[in-house]
């Protein structure tokens, strides 16, 4: 059983915790999340505060234990404090703006690449290449970064692509010259 998934999980009095019928709903500043709890844990919420039990005797109930107190943190993180992601554009001419819920990419196609972005995830675009994703739900995040990116994943040869902030593109030699 998880040492982490023990321990109480705690939080402010700006976090406002409910659960019923094996479903637990988190509400903060940032939003609202709910998640369904599996059959085998089971929650004892108080106000300030979150325990994660499960039977012990099954073994999808000792492995969930961890993973459930762990998808509850980064809930409560999510309500507080939110989650971001920054992508870079890399490529003479890549840019993107943003209309409303709509992320638009020119990344060399003959076309503008439309991409929408889920409710619980806001954009900002600065300085036209270096998108800002921005969401209280970090599963949702995560997805729609790795959506993004698979527009133009980053190539060894140039360089060019879409990158997570501070990524390091391993560089490859291009094509060797003869020598005669």
């Amino acid at each position: 059983m998880s040492r982490l998934g023990k321990l109480p999980i705690t939080f402010d009095s700006k976090v406002k915790a409910d659960f019923k019928d094996d479903v637990l709903k988190i509400k903060g500043n940032n939003g609202e999340m709910i998640f369904k709890i599996p059959a085998d844990v089971t929650l004892t919420v108080t106000k300030d505060s979150i325990k994660v039990d499960a039977d012990l005797e099954t073994a999808r109930g000792r492995s969930m234990v961890g993973t459930v107190a762990s998808i509850i943190k980064s809930m409560i993180h999510g309500v507080t404090e939110g989650f971001t992601t920054v992508l870079e554009l890399v490529g003479v001419g890549y840019r993107a703006q943003i209309k409303g819920q709509k992320l638009i990419l020119l990344l060399g196609y003959s076309h503008p690449v439309e991409y929408e972005l889920p409710k619980v995830v806001k954009g900002e675009v600065e300085a036209t290449t270096k998108i800002i994703l921005k969401s209280c739900d970090k599963q949702v995040l995560g997805q729609t970064a790795a959506e993004i990116r698979k527009y133009r994943p980053p190539e060894p040869y140039k360089g060019k692509g879409i990158l997570f902030e501070g990524e390091k593109i391993k560089r490859k030699a291009g094509k060797a010259a003869k020598a005669s």
